[in-house]
């Protein structure tokens, strides 16, 4: 059992890899996948993930329920040291590009929902759940669910704790494409090496905007949205791009 942490130029793939037990994580693998968004934040080379899990039984079930609920449920561990798994951190602007085959459920379902496209297989299986354990999907959920999509479908996934197919999921808005099985990984790298080609600095930039101005008062966000596109425009990724069509402009005359 391991989180499985690879790069092939710009793009990094991030593996929960423990099929046997639907890859649910144990509090060692929680760990390893928050040191893996803390590196690939700070690894410029780096310009866009994949996040999957192995075999096709499993996305992933969420945390292994023997080791995590006794350590929570005696109050000697606090779900807030998972927040890194959940990138609920500061300054994480990589865009992420999660594969889900088969179950998504609990604590997986949360951190798909800190990536930023989705891609599900037809027979995947999306479900919260806590409640009907006495707890709450607080990795995240209860903030990004309600900002992601409609407040009603939001509710209803959170509040029925019952299963959805990945087409209501899609018709929810939570997942972007459902395809087969076997196209998932395939669909959801072209995904990534399509970004992994533009501007760091632009993509970065537009994923930051979307995290960090979209609860402010509209004097106030487009006053700092004024600021980051100036940012871009002054880059040298600009530079290169505008010299470029200046040369393309040139020859077609």
């Amino acid at each position: 059992m391991s989180i499985d942490f690879t790069r092939d130029g710009h793009i990094a793939t991030i593996r929960i890899n423990r099929p046997d037990k639907l890859n649910a994580l144990t509090l060692a693998m929680y760990d390893d996948l928050g040191r893996a968004f803390f590196e690939i934040k700070d690894d410029d080379a780096i310009r866009a993930v994949v996040l999957t899990g192995a075999g096709e039984r499993a996305f992933c079930v969420g945390a292994d329920l023997t080791e995590s609920i006794p350590a929570l449920a005696s109050d000697r561990f606090d779900i807030s040291e998972w927040d890194p798994a959940h990138i609920k951190f500061p300054g994480f602007f990589k865009p992420v590009v999660s594969a889900v085959r088969g179950m998504c459920m609990g604590g997986g379902f949360e951190i798909m929902l800190a990536t930023d496209i989705r891609i599900a297989a037809r027979d995947a299986v999306f479900q919260l759940p806590e409640p009907k354990h006495g707890f709450v999907p607080a990795g995240g959920t209860l903030v990004r669910l309600v900002r992601q999509i409609g407040y009603a479908h939001a509710m209803e996934i959170m509040l029925t704790a019952q299963r959805f197919s990945a087409g209501d999921m899609l018709a929810k808005g939570v997942v972007n494409h459902v395809v087969d099985a076997d196209k998932v990984e395939p669909l959801a790298f072209e995904f990534a090496a399509k970004i992994a080609a533009l501007s760091p600095v632009a993509i970065q930039t537009i994923k930051e905007a979307a995290l960090t101005l979209q609860d402010l008062p509209l004097a106030e966000a487009f006053r700092l949205e004024a600021g980051l596109g100036q940012r871009t425009f002054t880059s040298a990724d600009a530079k290169r791009g505008l010299a470029a069509f200046a040369n393309r402009a040139d020859e077609k005359r």
